[in-house]
């Protein structure tokens, strides 16, 4: 399964960081999509999700400051990080789940870091 996850990158804490992850067009129209993070030494988390529809989901620790969207022209899931924190720190990962099943497919990691 092809997830493409791209855009992290070293930024200042209150930077902004736009990660993207590319899938195939069959795996994008059929699947919950999410971001996945796995910081130094703590167990993986979920970030954000969104549905086929657009419906979407948070954790709480970065409600109002992360947006997941998903463009439909281009088979691509987006997480738009402002206000990042140094416990943001982490790998960040694309996932998706097709939808009917418990199967979650993990793309390559992206590794994102806040410091000054």
């Amino acid at each position: 399964v092809q997830l493409q996850a791209s855009g992290g990158g070293l930024v200042q804490p209150g930077g902004s960081l736009r990660l993207s992850c590319a899938t195939t067009r069959s795996m994008f129209i059929g699947s919950y999509m999410a971001w996945h993070r796995q910081a130094p030494g703590k167990q993986r988390e979920l970030v954000a999700g969104i549905t086929r529809v657009g419906n979407t989901n948070y954790a709480d620790s970065v409600k109002g400051r992360f947006t997941i969207s998903r463009d439909d022209t281009h088979d691509t899931v987006y997480l738009q990080m402002n206000s990042l924190k140094p416990e943001d720190t982490a790998v960040y990962y694309c996932t998706a789940q097709p939808i009917g099943t418990t199967t979650q497919h993990w793309g390559q990691g992206t590794l994102v870091t806040v410091s000054s």
